[in-house]
């Protein structure tokens, strides 16, 4: 398992790196996206080190990072120089490389997997955070925007929902990368959707319940409190983190 951060040199953020010969550098912050890469760390046991990139402070803007990230959002792996960003494709990428929490191999089965992992990718990932965003921290109570994703949230976790109640996880019978990236984003439905909203949709609560009382998830959760984030909200995280409140774009 990854050894707990330790003191020595600063890296290109001004943190500090663990000693040791760690080959993949993980690039995080407590956020949904970097939790599930976090997870699957943890669970196939990867050496790893850990660099935090504190989005509300503008780390994720310095040149070093977008040498990682060109599009300036976290998480991002270098791998020994090899850089992938997108929590998705992180996860598609660590799979393949290691063989681990992939389903059996057959063409059903890989046609699964893509298609749940673009599920994810492309609709319950955007949508919640869309819905996040206008239930949160949008400076303007919005109306039509906020029914809008939160509709669109509640129609993905709905599917969700409905997929799990026919089987234990997403694909085949076996714990794989994409119930990591279900969990990544399911575990923060009441803050996402209202308090009530596994209540709602009991068989993704079931998944989250089994996943979150894993050893590597409560690994993969507390990895942000071995590092110091910005914890307010204030005018520079939001210059930060919502870079279109400078910009007139329409």
């Amino acid at each position: 398992m990854p050894p707990a951060a330790t003191p020595p040199r600063p890296d290109f953020l001004g943190n500090k790196e663990p000693k040791g010969d760690l080959m993949l550098k993980f690039y995080f912050n407590g956020s949904p996206n970097p939790t599930k890469v976090a997870l699957f760390l943890e669970e196939a046991g990867i050496a790893y080190q850990p660099v935090p990139v504190d989005t509300r402070a503008g780390d994720q803007f310095k040149p070093d990072y977008l040498a990682v990230n060109p599009n300036a959002k976290v998480p991002a792996i270098d791998d020994e120089g090899v850089k992938v960003f997108d929590s998705n494709a992180i996860l598609l990428y660590l799979a393949e490389k290691t063989g681990k929490f992939l389903p059996p191999t057959s063409p059903a089965n890989r046609a699964d997997l893509l298609s749940w992992l673009m599920f994810v990718a492309t609709g319950v990932g955007p949508y919640s955070g869309q819905a996040v965003h206008f239930r949160h921290f949008s400076p303007e109570k919005i109306d039509y925007a906020h029914n809008r994703y939160q509709f669109e949230a509640q129609r993905h976790f709905g599917i969700l929902n409905d997929h799990l109640a026919k089987r234990r996880y997403m694909v085949g019978d076996t714990y794989t990368i994409v119930d990591m990236d279900v969990w990544g984003w399911a575990r923060m439905l009441p803050f996402i959707l209202g308090e009530d909203a596994f209540a709602k949709y009991p068989n993704v609560k079931r998944l989250v319940d089994e996943i979150s009382a894993r050893p590597a998830a409560a690994k993969a959760i507390a990895l942000k409190d071995n590092f110091k984030f910005k914890a307010e909200m204030d005018d520079e995280a939001r210059a930060n983190m919502f870079k279109h409140l400078a910009v007139k774009a329409a």
